[in-house]
Order: structure tokens, then sequence, then C-alpha cells
């Protein structure tokens, strides 16, 4: 079977409970045809390094990216380890994800809040070391190391992404990664924008913008799927997202700041205890549904499977070199991934390589 390079999807998508699903999924994804496999990090069950590793172990062909993990919760020798480690084990086929991370969630664990020139620097030091260099008396914006090396006989590329919000971090993405994974639920005219300032940003600092891959992250939850489940991965992953970086959000997108303060200031809303997408019953996600505008909602694969493929191929249209089916198992994207392979252009993704940075 073909592999669909220009296709992704999250394993242990939400808030999963047991990690021992990915397996399932990840063999499944193979079995669609699916390009590549991406890892978020949640600090319980979702550590990005085992699940790496354990994505490797249980593929051959698909491609896998953190998307993302954060550099301040490991020192550089230790992420950089961890990359080469699964970098080898799945020969080329991994990206290293990097991403700014929840400030309030930072400052709860007693974290520094991560800033653009500490990423960039960052990514410096891990591109000497897998190199083979020496990073000797580093004393940068990422920190002072006296000595950071994994000796002189490795030389590997291994490629990096970034996770990237506001301009200032896709303009990063552009001069400084290999790819960029855009938000969930953003509207047509802010992907459009923000893949023209990711590839403005690489042809400014004299890379191919070509070279930069840029991901859509597309909320894709087809009709095929239980009413309940639906408003779940919809209505409720929303109203995270609002409860944890609305303004973010809500300004990225332009979006009427008014709206977002009327859901803040719903009762239940602002009495709710965790995540809306996790523990809302179906009932207060109905009611939660009343406060968000169904243009909020609009930026995301929903429908029969054919509109879903439509609202897909509408991603590459508006720059995105991937679509990363968002919020969905392989078995639930299956009906979805199906209608799109028979509709898929030849010749048009041939040359996206399996590895989602490369």
């Amino acid at each position: 079977m073909q592999r669909m390079n220009e296709l992704g999807f999250y394993t242990l998508a939400g808030g999963a409970t047991s990690p021992r699903d990915l397996i399932a999924e990840v063999r499944e994804a193979e079995e669609l045809g699916l390009g590549s496999a991406f890892i978020s990090e949640r600090f319980n069950v979702k550590e990005a390094a085992a699940l790496s590793g354990a994505v490797g172990a249980v593929s051959s062909e698909i491609g896998i990216a953190t998307a993302a993990t954060n550099q301040n919760t490991r020192h550089p020798m230790v992420t950089a380890a961890f990359a080469m480690t699964v970098h080898k084990l799945t020969g080329g086929r991994f990206t290293l994800g990097l991403g700014r991370g929840i400030a309030a969630l930072f400052d709860a664990f007693g974290l520094p809040r991560i800033k653009t020139d500490e990423i960039e620097d960052f990514v410096g030091i891990m591109r000497k070391i897998w190199k083979g260099d020496l990073v000797f008396g580093h004393d940068g914006p990422a920190g002072k190391f006296p000595l950071l090396t994994m000796g002189p006989e490795y030389d590997e590329h291994i490629p990096m992404l970034l996770t990237a919000f506001v301009p200032q971090s896709l303009k990063l993405g552009g001069r400084a990664f290999d790819a960029v994974v855009l938000h969930t639920f953003f509207s047509d005219e802010t992907t459009e924008r923000c893949v023209r300032t990711v590839k403005q940003a690489a042809e400014e600092a004299g890379r191919d913008p070509a070279s930069v891959r840029v991901w859509s992250c597309f909320a894709t939850v087809g009709d095929h799927l239980p009413a309940e489940l639906r408003l779940k991965k919809t209505v409720g992953r929303m109203a995270t997202y609002l409860q944890g970086y609305g303004d973010l959000l809500v300004k990225t997108n332009r979006w009427d700041a008014d709206v977002l303060k009327r859901f803040r200031a719903d009762e239940l809303v602002a009495g709710f205890r965790g995540a809306l997408d996790a523990t809302a019953t179906t009932e207060e996600l109905e009611h939660v549904s009343s406060l968000i505008p169904e243009e909020w909602l609009a930026s995301a694969a929903t429908g029969s499977p054919q509109r879903c493929v439509e609202k897909i191929r509408g991603q590459f249209d508006l720059g995105c070199d991937g679509v990363i089916l968002h919020g969905a198992s392989p078995a639930e994207l299956a009906p979805i991934v199906e209608a799109y392979r028979r509709e898929r252009p030849d010749g048009r993704f041939d040359h996206l390589s399996s590895n989602p940075g490369a």
C-alpha cells in the first residue's frame, strides 16, 4: 500500500488513560497508509521519550515526531541522547518536535517559561551535538554548559520541528527548524497567514521555503462517530483550548474577545474543575456548545467522509504541506482516509519523506 506521507495523526489523542492503546493505533495507522504518527506530551502516561520508542518498536515505515516536548524538562544531553536513540532505532524516521508549553503549568511546577531566543539557542546546541561536535563553554540563552558532546563518531542530521502559534514562533520555525506544526481550530485566513509567515522567514534566512514543511493540525471528526463523541471531540476540545489559552487563540484568529469573556463568565465554565473535554458530561457539553460560535468550530473536517476529504484538501490549497488528522484514532479515521485515498492526486506528494520533518 502506498504511504500517504502528507497525512498524519496524533496517537493517544486527548486524555488517554492507557499508553498501551498506542500499539494498536500505530499498527492500524500503518495499515491505512498514514504517513506519520505525532506524539503530544502530558505529565502522566504520555511521556514523549517512552512513547517515541514504543512507536518505533511496533512500526516499520511510519514517521514519528514529538509535537511537542519541552526543552526545559530535560538536560540538553538527555534530550540529545533521546533523539539520537530513536533516530537510530527507527532508521531515520524520527523528528524531535519542540514547543513553548503552557505557562501556567510551568509556573505551577516551578519550571522557567521558555523564550524564543532560548529555543533558537537550544536548536543550535542539538545540531552540534548530533554532528559530533564539541560544545565547550557554552553560555547562551539556553543556559551555561561547560561541556556537551556524545562523541566525534556521530554525524547525523535529525530533523526538528516547532509547534508554533504567535508570529515570532512562526518566524523562528521558518529560519531554524525543518518543520512547523500549526494549532488546531485555525481559521482559513489564519492558516494561510501562518504558512506565509513561516515561508517568508525561511526565505529571509537564505533557506528554500519549500524545505520547511508546514503541518496543519486539523480536527477531523466524521459523522460516522456517535453524536456524544463528536460533541466531545469538537465542542469539548475547543472549550478546553479556551480554558487553557483562550486569549491567544482568539487573538491569533482575530475573533471577538467579548465572546471569550462570556464563555469564561458562564457559571458552569467558571466553576468547572479540570479539562472540559476530559470530564464534562454530554449535557454539560451541550450547554457549552451554546457559548461557542459555529464560526469558531468551522475550521475542522466534519460531516460525511466525502465532506471531510473536501475540508482536508482545502488545507493544502491554503499552502500547508501536510495535514495531521487531529483528535481521532486511526480506527475512527478509517472511512475518511479511505475516501481520501480514492481522490488523492497522483504525484503531488511523491517528494515527501515519511519522516514528518524531512
